[in-house]
């Protein structure tokens, strides 16, 4: 007689979340060229990083905000869509905007922009940073 393997009701474990931010500032969205690893080295993405454990995704965004750019900046809200990076990572958007400073390329970053809305496609982004504009594009108008 079959039986059914014992971890067929096992559910996955919940994915280890990345935050990129969109920061938002006098009309402008920040844009960071990555300068590492090599795979992406030279395209575009929104800042950010990985949650910690017990951090939440605001407190992670603002956490690699000042990490990566030595800026203060609140997040604000969560932009639609989920994507998966590799199994295990997903990728989620949120706005944020800047309290304090001047951004700087701290790490993993060699240039930054601010993109006005009609320079979102000025820059080669990385595909899930693309996919997001549309929801940041009406940011820039208010």
């Amino acid at each position: 007689m079959d039986e059914a393997p014992e971890n067929s009701t096992a559910q996955t474990p919940a994915p280890r979340i990345v935050v990129g931010g969109a920061l938002v500032h006098r009309g402008r969205v920040l844009a960071a060229r990555r300068s590492t690893p090599e795979s992406v080295a030279g395209r575009w993405e929104f800042p950010g990083g990985k949650a910690e454990p017990g951090e939440t995704e605001a407190q992670a965004l603002e956490r690699e905000l000042m990490e990566e750019l030595g800026v203060r900046a609140r997040a604000l809200n969560r932009l639609p869509g989920a994507w998966t990076v590799r199994p295990g990572l997903e990728l989620r958007f949120w706005t944020a905007e800047l309290l304090d400073g001047d951004p700087r390329p701290l790490l993993e970053h060699d240039e930054l922009r601010w993109l006005g809305p009609q320079e979102l496609d000025s820059v080669d982004w990385l595909v899930h940073d693309r996919e997001v504009l549309p929801h940041v594009e009406p940011l820039l108008h208010g």
